[in-house]
């Protein structure tokens, strides 16, 4: 496969389905998936591409994955700081946001919520892909590739797209695109075509062009007739005639390949290799990415902004986790009302209500961000692989958003719990037990979190987490001795903070107190 593209084109790559478009245009952008062999040369301004074409082109991807409660204008400035960093001051960060809104069609819902699939008022299917540009142009790259941009589209939302793709091409973008079987109005549209058969190239040109190359050799496109639809069609395999296919198509192939068009094709790929600047070109964008991305504290600081904006904007789940967690205090502190006190028949007690302070503070939090990261991964890898910021960033941004509650809900456990169970009446006990409680629970979140990120999928997480949780609670020491566990397995208590746990809370309970009340009978 070779070909050129040069500024302010509109390029459609063209094929049936296993012709190798995706695969083509992932291979332009430098961004094969890993294991991915590319031979040949790929340039730039006569430079082999590297990891600079992450800033120097924009990658729409076909399906748009964003945080669904931000609004689009919210969006727009969160992709602006981390995509341009420090280098605009906001008043140009709103300038800039503003003129892409007007650009792309966004203006009248700026302030729309993205949504996700089920909510009320959410973006259309064109709209989310019109912000997917938007997003793509705060960088303004040179470059754009856009897979499969039109479908899942109406006519008239394609169009429509198709035209704002037009616009940023007059002014200068050099645009890629993969199209699957576009109508006849979006063929003409497209400046060039490149037509793919079994990863070859069966035409490059003008779209009027392709048409009279396969007339020319005996493909006429009958009248009436979707001139797209009849490109791809006669390249396609055809059912029971696969190897008549083939060899129909691989002769249009090397038709192509010593016809004019193709010769055309290869001068100009040889003026643009002669008129390209080569001296500072691969150097001066690595300047670019060393200074796009700001200061480790500065891209976490707005992860950070987005993940808080995301939880206050779903209180639902965190009010139904604090009544939860409130009603499961008042029915657990009841049951050890009357039953707390320094005798013999006490102390199961007080160690079952410390139990039950552990306990919920560490199995209810670990299972409930078991869903966090299968939910986000998607999006993480995308921002991530894009360069706009480092996996430690997004873990610390996720876990300050979850603090909060992180704090709250084990201190109104802890409260309800220890009063209503009458547990030692000292400010000391009451601040040391709510302090371990809180540890607990931050350490559980993080388990879980780690459980989630290891796994692909929550069913696979919590099937391993769940004979974890067992250790933990067997090595907590409420159950058995655990000097009386067999030699060999001895040191697993000292992985388990539900051991820990208990014994500081035991301490806090039972300092001091050098005798109980025996009854008798």
């Amino acid at each position: 496969v070779s070909g050129a593209v040069t500024p302010g084109s509109l390029i459609a790559l063209m094929g049936s389905s296993g012709a190798g478009k995706s695969t083509l245009m992932a291979a332009l952008a430098y961004r094969t998936p890993p294991g991915t062999v590319v031979q040949g040369e790929i340039l730039i301004n006569g430079n082999p591409i590297g990891p600079y074409m992450y800033r120097l082109s924009g990658f729409v991807h076909q399906d748009d994955l964003f945080v669904g409660t931000l609004t689009v204008s919210e969006h727009l400035h969160f992709m602006a700081k981390l995509k341009l960093g420090r280098r605009t001051a906001p008043p140009s960060d709103q300038e800039l946001v503003r003129e892409l809104l007007e650009r792309t069609g966004l203006g009248r819902c700026a302030r729309t919520r993205i949504g996700e699939v089920g909510e009320g008022k959410m973006l259309s299917g064109g709209e989310k892909k019109r912000l997917a540009f938007a997003t793509e142009l705060l960088s303004e790259p040179a470059l754009l590739f856009c897979d499969e941009p039109t479908t899942g589209l109406d006519s008239y939302n394609a169009q429509a797209l198709v035209a704002t793709l037009q616009q940023l091409a007059r002014r200068g973008t050099a645009i890629i695109c993969t199209i699957h079987q576009p109508s006849s109005q979006l063929f003409s549209m497209f400046d060039q075509v490149m037509l793919l058969a079994d990863g070859r190239v069966a035409f490059a040109g003008k779209p009027n062009d392709a048409l009279q190359f396969f007339a020319k050799h005996g493909y006429d496109c009958p009248p009436n007739y979707n001139p797209a639809e009849f490109l791809i069609s006669t390249l396609a395999s055809s059912p029971g005639l696969e190897k008549a296919s083939q060899r129909s198509t691989h002769r249009l192939c090397d038709l192509y390949a010593v016809s004019e068009a193709a010769g055309q094709r290869d001068v100009l790929i040889n003026l643009e290799l002669h008129m390209a600047e080569t001296g500072d070109f691969r150097r001066t964008d690595e300047q670019h990415l060393a200074t796009a991305t700001g200061p480790w504290p500065y891209a976490t600081f707005w992860l950070t902004y987005r993940a808080l904006l995301t939880v206050v904007r779903n209180p639902t789940v965190q009010y139904l986790r604090f009544c939860q967690k409130i009603a499961i205090a008042i029915m657990a502190g009841l049951c050890f009302a009357g039953a707390i006190e320094p005798t013999q028949l006490g102390v199961q007690a007080i160690q079952g209500a410390l139990f039950i302070l552990i306990s919920e503070n560490t199995f209810t939090p670990m299972y409930s961000v078991l869903s966090v990261f299968p939910e986000t991964f998607p999006l993480f890898m995308r921002e991530t692989k894009n360069g706009l910021y480092r996996p430690s960033q997004y873990y610390v941004a996720n876990v300050i958003a979850m603090l909060p509650g992180l704090i709250l809900e084990p201190v109104a456990f802890v409260l309800v719990v220890y009063w209503l169970a009458g547990l030692r009446s000292t400010f000391y006990a009451f601040a040391m037990t709510t302090l371990v409680a809180t540890l607990v629970m931050n350490v559980s979140t993080a388990c879980g979190c780690f459980f989630s990120a290891a796994f692909n999928s929550m069913p696979l997480a919590m099937a391993y987490l769940v004979p974890f949780d067992y250790i933990l609670m067997i090595t907590s020491g409420v159950f058995i001795h655990l000097g009386t566990m067999p030699i060999a397995i001895r040191w697993l208590p000292y992985l388990s903070w539900m051991m820990y746990a208990n014994e500081a809370m035991s301490i806090v309970q039972w300092d001091g107190i050098s005798n109980i009340t025996c009854p008798i009978g």
